[in-house]
């Protein structure tokens, strides 16, 4: 079983020799006894991500390493979920909508709408899962796809953008546990991932915008982006 704690602006997952996945900046496998969300102040413009993200955690009174997400959401905001095997914290704010328009191009809601920006503004959507069953490499690269595809079901349906500019998530897993083969979303482990990253990114969003200030739209947001380019398709 895992244990769920805030200190200090960090938010940590306490599952002691586990497994994980994660992506961002520290990404990657790794073997960790916890893994943390850290809420970084406006205007946050360090690119020592590594010696912040260890200095945080020292401050907060979590000595032991893992793999660290960066958020400018407030860790107050934080939520949890179980269901199952399952476990997950989030963290949710969409400041930075990052939209994916899909029907035919000349849309004008995205005329004033950059595809990029060059700096990284203050929102995401941050996840931490972990399952009390055993996955291989595999397994977790699924259950980590299978929480990224809720999430932006989750934030379609909430907010109707798939996601923000720096959206990251980190999975694990015991690997004394009963194995799992497959984690998909047919599968206990992956039915119940998607479940819990629902309800804990909906209630994230639910503390953050508890005023229901949510953007309007992406053009009204403080940093959205809209990849409005089109590719060239082709047979193979």
């Amino acid at each position: 079983m895992c244990e769920l704690d805030v200190a200090a602006g960090v938010c940590r997952l306490t599952a002691p020799g586990s497994r994980w996945l994660a992506t961002g900046h520290d990404g990657g496998y790794r073997e960790a006894d916890a893994a943390y969300n850290v809420s970084v102040p406006e205007g946050f413009d360090r690119t020592d991500l590594a010696t912040y993200a260890a200095g945080r955690r020292e401050r907060a009174g979590f000595g032991a390493p893992g793999p660290t997400l960066l958020t400018g959401v407030d860790a107050t905001h934080a939520r949890g979920a179980r269901s199952g095997p399952v476990t997950v914290l989030a963290t949710a704010g969409v400041s930075n909508p990052a939209a994916l328009p899909v029907d035919e191009p000349g849309d004008p809601e995205y005329d004033a709408v950059p595809e990029t920006h060059g700096n990284a503004p203050a929102g995401t959507v941050n996840v931490l899962a972990w399952s009390e069953r055993a996955l291989d490499d595999g397994a977790l690269a699924t259950l980590l796809s299978v929480v990224v595809e809720a999430k932006t079901a989750t934030l379609l349906a909430r907010t109707g953008v798939p996601g923000t500019t720096t959206d990251a998530a980190v999975v694990g897993c015991d690997p004394a546990g009963d194995p799992s083969v497959f984690a998909g979303s047919a599968t206990p482990v992956g039915a119940a991932a998607r479940a819990c990253v629902r309800e804990a990114v909906t209630a994230s969003l639910g503390a953050r915008y508890a005023d229901g200030d949510l953007p309007g739209s992406v053009a009204a947001a403080d940093h959205g982006v809209a990849t409005t380019r089109r590719a060239t398709v082709f047979e193979p």
